[in-house]
């Protein structure tokens, strides 16, 4: 070989990993999103767009180096099988799941894609994942909450309603987080001096013939526990405690904005927000199995002035001043 023709093909060669890596960084890398929430549905749409503004400020910019492709769900089992059937199919880099109303049917559908998700209890008890620590499997993500939590939310009831003595728990029993919060209710409601019935939320007729029925009763309230069916009938509920006159504590600050009494629950924009933040690790070469699962960092107490003052409610002072919003 000729000494120029050498360092022709040294010169060229030495160009190939600089070559390599830029091609890397401008391949379209694929991320699913499934959600339960309809596409017009507020709380959808700020989720999905929560995550999406986080991954651009990481660097992955929709049309450039990224595609999205959304599923948009009605909460029907049916439906979320479908769609997460259909993401599976187009085989993306890795998947947001947002709520157990997603997760799990997208762990029916795949082992090997990666999940990533946001605002599901319990995902070990639910199966989704071994340890919290070190999840084994093909998901991770965040938490919305530890049981503990749920205690929170009747001391909340009995501060702002010391007359309660009865209180309907709306839970999902299809999801292990339902009877899972409802067992951390029965254990602090003895000491407060309230009486628990479980309320089933699968569907919204159940809801109010459940809620009806126990308004019939005096010193009545409800504890609205976390699950995607109880956010899908959102507004059914927060109507029904107006209508029955309620007094109501609710697991997340989405349901003050309809008209709910108070809301204690983690910042559930902040989950997607760091969600994004694991699907950028994943898009760069980790496994889900190597990233723990992650519990909140944030909480918010909502209080709606105007829901207490139809039900006839002085909120204490002290209650006021530990608010993060209020509603008025």
């Amino acid at each position: 070989m000729r000494r120029r023709e050498f360092i022709t093909l040294l010169g060229g060669a030495a160009t190939w990993p600089l070559a390599a890596r830029a091609q890397q960084r401008e391949r379209m890398r694929s991320v699913g999103v499934l959600t339960p929430f309809a596409a017009h549905n507020t709380e959808g749409q700020n989720r999905v767009t929560a995550f999406a503004q986080a991954l651009q400020q990481l660097g992955w910019s929709v049309g450039q180096n990224a595609r999205l492709h959304y599923r948009w769900g009605d909460g029907t089992s049916a439906t979320m099988q479908k769609y997460a059937a259909e993401l599976v199919a187009l085989a993306p880099d890795v998947i947001l799941a947002d709520s157990s109303a997603a997760l799990s049917p997208l762990l029916q559908a795949t082992q090997t894609i990666p999940i990533v998700f946001a605002i599901v209890a319990d995902p070990v008890g639910a199966g989704y994942v071994e340890t919290l620590a070190r999840p084994g499997g093909n998901a991770t993500g965040f938490t919305p909450f530890e049981y503990g939590v749920a205690g929170k939310w009747l001391e909340l009831l009995k501060e702002i309603a010391p007359r309660v003595t009865r209180a309907a728990v709306l839970r999902d029993p299809a999801i292990a987080a339902g009877p899972g919060q409802f067992g951390a209710l029965q254990a602090v409601a003895p000491s407060l001096g309230v009486e628990l019935r479980a309320v089933n939320v699968r569907d919204a007729d159940e809801i109010e013939r459940s809620i009806a029925g126990f308004a019939q009763g005096s010193n009545g309230g409800l504890v609205v526990t976390g699950s995607a069916a109880a956010a899908a009938h959102r507004d059914l509920i927060v109507t029904l405690a107006a209508r029955h006159r309620l007094p109501a504590v609710y697991n997340a600050r989405l349901y003050g904005e309809r008209g709910g009494l108070v809301c204690y629950g983690a910042d559930f924009l902040d989950q997607f927000r760091r969600a994004a933040g694991y699907a950028d690790r994943i898009l760069k070469g980790e496994k889900p199995a190597d990233l723990p699962v992650q519990a909140p960092t944030k909480y918010e107490l909502v209080i709606n002035l105007k829901t207490a003052k139809a039900l006839g409610l002085d909120v204490p002072p002290s209650l006021l001043a530990r608010a993060d919003e209020v509603i008025e």
